[in-house]
């Protein structure tokens, strides 16, 4: 049984556990960051467009409130992206 887990921490050591984000952004990495600034726009968008639709005050409020919150993480996104203190930024200039 501790051979076993000897053989995991040994395993786990030699995949090298990331303490700090790399410099650089990927291409895979601007990809999804775009997927997420999507998501979160059309989610905010169609909070918006369904809450315009809604009767009952309750349920507005709560789409409202939804949508506010996507549009809360959009902008967290953004901010992280025009972060002149971030090292990625630094080096390579803007993320494109």
């Amino acid at each position: 049984m501790q051979s076993q887990q000897q053989q995991q921490n040994m395993m786990s050591n030699q995949q090298g556990i990331m303490t700090q984000p790399p410099n650089i952004v990927t291409s895979k990495d601007h990809l999804y960051i775009s997927d997420m600034l999507s998501w979160n726009l059309l989610a905010m968008k169609k909070c918006h467009f369904f809450a315009q639709q809604c009767a009952d005050q309750e349920v507005k409020a709560a789409i409202e409130q939804a949508g506010r919150m996507h549009e809360r993480h959009y902008q967290k996104i953004l901010s992280h992206l025009q972060n002149p203190n971030n090292p990625a930024q630094q080096s390579q200039g803007t993320l494109q």
